[in-house]
């Protein structure tokens, strides 16, 4: 995982290792653990080792930063899509000053730190009340009650960029108490097997928050499942719709890639710019 990563919001991915606890019901259908079972990796739990990577692995960034150097544009890497940096757990202490180190060391590029523990970033992290211009904060919020004890987490960090990776999107979300200090918004629905479908109004109104306050709003994808305007259309199952309480809405599963992530004719790819900060 690395090079052209397949995520839309970035243009690379990195993982100083692999492994996680899961911690609340966006983590139930988890792909990170599901990929690392294919590849025969029991590494999911309290007391299951994470796998860790050699030299090779961890220069690919320097690489990354070398060309965006030449290229006098600098790239952004999602870190990390198989583990959480801010798991509290003694035995990766080693790899997250590694980590540290990688990231001061590539200045061109932009770290995308995405946690679902927020209240342990500013205490594992060396970098005080001054972190580095290349690291942008981010915290996963799936429905309200995790936006309301994660977001205020993630408002103690001194990061260019704060956003929320709120997908799978599980419930409607008001980011209205929080919204000014937001930077950037990822919203999504679930793919994979047992996926959720997520409300389409969840969406519209988190959009229209965004928009409202000039927060940058990336829709990356429904899911697996897509509106449909009829119930005799394959795999059907009815929401009552969050903006019209009269209203019943159909969601078909037709697959990640046929649903596709335009969402009421426009495709969302908005990207914070740090600069206008």
């Amino acid at each position: 995982m690395g090079q052209h990563s397949a995520i839309e919001w970035t243009e690379h991915t990195f993982n100083p290792w692999w492994g996680c606890i899961k911690v609340s019901p966006g983590c139930t259908h988890c792909y990170a653990e599901s990929w690392a079972k294919r590849y025969g990796h029991d590494i999911w739990g309290n007391h299951k080792p994470r796998r860790f990577f050699g030299d090779n692995h961890w220069e690919q960034p320097i690489k990354w930063n070398k060309q965006a150097t030449s290229k006098n544009k600098r790239s952004r890497v999602f870190c990390a899509s198989m583990a959480d940096v801010f798991e509290n757990n003694p035995s990766l202490e080693s790899e997250r000053h590694k980590l540290w180190n990688l990231i001061e060391n590539t200045p061109m590029l932009d770290w995308l730190l995405l946690t679902k523990r927020p209240e342990n970033m500013t205490k594992l992290a060396p970098w005080g009340k001054q972190w580095p211009d290349n690291v942008w904060a981010l915290a996963t919020v799936e429905n309200q009650e995790y936006a309301n004890q994660r977001i205020p987490h993630l408002l103690d960090v001194p990061a260019v960029v704060r956003g929320l990776s709120i997908e799978p999107m599980l419930g409607p979300i008001d980011l209205s108490c929080w919204i000014s200090d937001i930077h950037w918004v990822i919203a999504g629905g679930e793919s994979g097997a047992g996926s959720r479908p997520m409300n389409p109004d969840w969406a519209r109104v988190l959009r229209d928050q965004c928009l409202s306050a000039g927060t940058a709003f990336f829709f990356k994808q429904w899911g697996n499942w897509i509106p449909s305007t009829s119930e005799n259309q394959g795999t059907i199952t009815k929401l009552s719709s969050y903006l019209d309480k009269e209203a019943t809405l159909y969601m078909k599963r037709v697959g990640k890639k046929v649903a596709g992530q335009i969402l009421d004719g426009f495709t969302w790819n908005q990207i914070p710019l740090p600069e206008q900060f």
